[in-house]
């Protein structure tokens, strides 16, 4: 469920004091204009630099989520900015990061970003999945949609799943780019990782046959994924995204229904002929 967002100098004084605390005065903040996970989401002048904050109030149900991404941090820092500080203050949950400089990812056909996007995909296939207390498992995920004719505990795995491929959460810096918002890091296998990123790449406008090769050619996890699997993982991607929709019927996640629902009736097809 997405969350309103509001600027840093709406966190109450107990908050803004903390972040000063351990930064320095904020001279000027700039609200981050993408993503919904956090109420908070700003990079901050200070009199010690730059730093990317961000907060959910303690009270939120989502506050676990940014959790998850405090734990996961260390293990991921190779793809990821560093996470410097953490702090309850004025009732929120708040983290520092270190700040990168960076544009959201084009997906778009044509874009230039691709030799960097799967880069970045490679780089965390090759991160272990880290032992964590609130490590998400894919087939406990997706429990909710096993039957008719899907299994989930064929979707087992091992591999660090990173799980929101969206663009608000690969930034294209100098040369190099930074996969963010670790709220939902998950052991499973990496083909399923990069299926969930195949049907963002449909959702911009790739056909799914497109999507499929460019993923065959330039990711190595992808040729892992068992016939026998992909199937079942497709049509519960497909249902666990009608369920998201049903709970918050925003415009984004109908457009992603309607590209999890492509890609699930081409792997049907795919599959069928090998």
């Amino acid at each position: 469920m997405s969350m309103s967002r509001i600027s840093f100098h709406d966190l109450p004084a107990a908050a803004r004091d903390a972040v000063e605390a351990r930064f320095g005065t904020v001279t000027r903040a700039e609200t981050a204009g993408a993503g919904i996970n956090s109420a908070i989401a700003a990079t901050l002048h200070t009199d010690g630099g730059r730093v990317f904050v961000k907060g959910i109030a303690l009270d939120h149900a989502q506050v676990q989520e940014q959790q998850r991404d405090v734990e996961v941090n260390p293990y991921v820092t190779a793809v990821a900015p560093r996470l410097l500080w953490q702090t309850e203050a004025g009732g929120w949950s708040l983290l520092g990061y270190e700040h990168v400089a960076g544009r959201h990812a084009d997906y778009r056909p044509g874009s230039p970003d691709f030799p960097l996007l799967a880069d970045a995909v490679r780089r965390v296939n090759q991160i272990p999945c880290p032992d964590v207390p609130h490590m998400l498992h894919l087939e406990k995920r997706l429990a909710d949609f096993d039957g008719d004719g899907v299994d989930v505990s064929l979707l087992a795995g091992d591999d660090l799943m990173h799980t929101d491929w969206g663009t608000d959460n690969v930034l294209i810096g100098d040369g190099t780019t930074y996969v963010v918002d670790w709220a939902w890091p998950t052991r499973g296998p990496a083909w399923a990782d990069i299926a969930t990123l195949v049907v963002r790449l449909i959702e911009a406008g790739h056909t799914p046959a497109a999507a499929d090769e460019w993923a065959r050619v330039e990711l190595p996890a992808w040729a892992t994924a068992p016939p026998i699997a992909a199937p079942h993982f497709a049509q519960a991607y497909l249902r666990l995204w009608k369920h998201i929709l049903d709970g918050d019927p925003q415009p984004w996640n109908a457009k992603m229904v309607d590209a999890a629902r492509t890609w699930n009736d081409y792997v049907e097809r795919r599959d069928r002929t090998v």
